[in-house]
């Protein structure tokens, strides 16, 4: 009997960008890295066009973290609004 393949469920992007010494960066990144979610981590203090990117997302004001899940950006997220849109987006069970 074959057993047919299933396909891995595709999980959306995940970019946080942020700053080393920022503590709300740090508590986001942790908080990613205990649920077991995939990332991408950019320091936008070593990217300028990162940086700029973060700007334009927040009119003008470089907030750490920004992070975007798929097509959704957020500023500066709680760990339950990261949960709940991680939810949404199916990248969290």
């Amino acid at each position: 009997m074959a057993m047919e393949m299933q396909p891995h469920p595709v999980m959306t992007p995940i970019k946080v960008y942020g700053a080393d010494w920022c503590p709300m960066t740090e508590r986001t990144v942790a908080h990613l890295e205990e649920l077991a979610v995939p990332f991408e981590y950019i320091d936008i203090q070593d990217d300028p066009a990162a940086r700029k990117w973060v700007m334009e997302q927040n009119d003008g004001k470089e907030k750490k973290p920004t992070v975007q899940i798929g097509e959704r950006v957020i500023a500066e997220p709680s760990n339950e609004e990261l949960d709940q849109i991680l939810r949404a987006e199916g990248s969290l069970v």
